[in-house]
C-alpha cells in the first residue's frame, strides 16, 4: 500500500470486480483478509490491496496431458 495514486475503491466496487456480496467484503475486512483505510465511517479498499487479494489467490494453470 505505498503507492502515492493508489486509487481508493468502495466495498461495492470491489465486490462488483470479484462478482461477491458486499457481505463478503465487509467479512474479510473483518477478519483482516483484506486491508482497508476508514475515513470516519466511511471504508475505502486501496486498489493495490485488490491486486495483493488476487495475486495471491492465482494458482498456475495445470499442464496439459
Amino acid at each position: 500500500m505505498n503507492h502515492k495514486n493508489d486509487e481508493l475503491l468502495t466495498v461495492y466496487e470491489v465486490a462488483a470486480t470479484l462478482n461477491l456480496s458486499a457481505g463478503t467484503i465487509r467479512a474479510w475486512l473483518l477478519s483482516r483478509k483484506l486491508a482497508a483505510v476508514r475515513l470516519g465511517r466511511a471504508v475505502r479498499i486501496p486498489a493495490s490491496e485488490l491486486e495483493r487479494l488476487i495475486a495471491e489467490g492465482m494458482t498456475p494453470a495445470r499442464a496439459r496431458r
